[in-house]
C-alpha cells in the first residue's frame, strides 16, 4: 500500500513542485491550501485537495486526524515580512506551524517544513552585515530582526519540540531564494549588487527544493530534529563569491573558506545527511523551457 503525504501550501508557486515530486515518488499526495481548486477540477493521479486554514487549530487537527499521513511537507506561510502587518506574519506562521507539526506528530508522521534562510537574520536586516563564517552552515547563530525570520526561528524550536514530544523525525529546511525554470529573477540583480546582499547572492531551483523535501521525509532519513540549508551549489553572479562579498562589504569574515563561485550558504549538510544534491544551476535553468507541474488532469 502506498503512503500518504500531506503538502501544505501546495497550490503556491513552489508548493506545486513539491506536490508533483511527492506524487511522482508514489505517495498518495494531499495538497492542502486555503482554497480548494473546485469540484469541477479533476486532480491528476496520486493527488487530492483539501481546503483548510491551518492557523485554526480545530481545522488543522481535524484534517490531520482524518488523513492520518505518513509524511508531511509544511510550506504554508505568509512568505515575507513586507506584505502584511508584522504581528499578522508572526502569528499566522507560528500558529500554523505549531498546529501542523503537532498534528503531524500525533499522527506519527515524518515531517519536513519550510523554515528559511531568513532565520539567520540577514535578508531583512536594516543594515547589511557580514556573517560570522562563509560559507554559512546550519550552526551559524540565528539572529533575525523581522517578524518573518523570527517566526522561522520559533518554528524551528517548535520542530525540535515536536521531535522530542512525539518521537518523530523533523527536518527544518532553510531554503534560499527560490527560482523557477525559465524565470530566474535573481539573474536580473547582477547590475545591482546591493539587491542580493541580504542572502549573499544565493538561490535554489524549485525542482531541487522539491527533491529536498522528499528526501527529508524518506524513512530513516533522520532521527530527532535537524536543520538543513536548501541552496544551489553556486551563486548567480557568475564570478567568485568572495570577490562579490568583498566588493560590497569591503572585507571578508575571518572564517572564510569560499572557493570560486561556491554558494555563500552551504548545502554540505543536506548532501551528507540526506544524500541530496542540487542539480540545477542558473546556467541551464534561467532560460529553460520547462512547464510548471499541473496538479490537474
Amino acid at each position: 500500500m502506498s503512503e500518504t503525504a500531506v503538502v501544505t501550501g501546495g497550490l503556491g508557486r513552489a508548493g506545486r513542485w513539491v506536490v508533483d515530486a511527492f506524487a511522482e515518488r508514489g505517495y498518495e499526495t494531499v495538497c492542502v491550501d486555503l482554497d480548494h481548486p473546485g469540484w469541477e477540477i479533476s486532480p491528476r493521479e496520486n493527488v487530492d485537495f483539501r481546503a483548510a486554514d491551518l492557523a485554526d487549530a480545530a481545522e488543522a487537527f481535524d484534517l490531520f486526524a482524518d488523513l492520518g499521513p505518513d509524511a508531511v511537507a509544511h510550506l504554508a506561510a505568509l512568505p515575507a515580512p513586507e506584505r502584511h502587518a508584522g504581528n499578522r506574519v508572526f502569528a499566522t506562521n507560528t500558529e500554523s506551524t505549531y498546529n501542523v507539526l503537532t498534528a503531524a506528530g500525533r499522527a506519527g508522521a515524518r515531517v519536513a517544513w519550510a523554515s528559511s534562510e531568513s532565520a539567520y537574520g540577514f535578508p531583512f536586516a536594516r543594515e547589511k552585515t557580514l556573517p560570522d563564517e562563509l560559507p554559512i552552515t546550519e550552526d551559524h547563530e540565528l539572529r533575525p530582526e523581522d517578524p518573518y525570520g523570527l517566526s522561522k526561528v520559533v518554528g524551528e524550536e517548535t520542530a525540535a519540540r515536536t521531535a522530542r514530544r512525539y518521537d518523530v523525525p523533523v527536518v527544518s529546511v532553510r531554503p534560499s531564494w527560490v527560482q523557477h525554470p525559465g524565470d530566474y529573477n535573481c539573474t536580473g540583480n547582477r547590475d545591482d549588487i546591493a539587491a542580493g546582499a541580504g542572502n549573499f547572492w544565493s538561490y535554489v531551483d524549485a525542482r531541487d527544493l522539491a527533491s529536498l523535501f522528499v528526501a527529508a521525509v524518506e524513512p530513516d532519513a533522520v532521527t530527532g530534529h535537524e536543520a538543513v540549508n536548501g541552496v544551489a551549489a553556486e551563486n548567480y553572479m557568475d564570478r567568485p563569491t568572495a570577490d562579490v562579498v568583498e566588493e560590497f562589504f569591503g572585507e571578508l569574515p575571518a572564517d572564510c573558506t569560499l572557493e570560486g563561485e561556491q554558494s555563500a550558504l552551504s548545502p554540505a549538510k543536506a548532501r551528507r545527511l540526506l544524500d541530496w544534491e542540487p542539480e540545477h544551476t542558473w546556467r541551464d535553468a534561467a532560460d529553460a523551457d520547462v512547464e510548471t507541474p499541473s496538479l490537474y488532469e
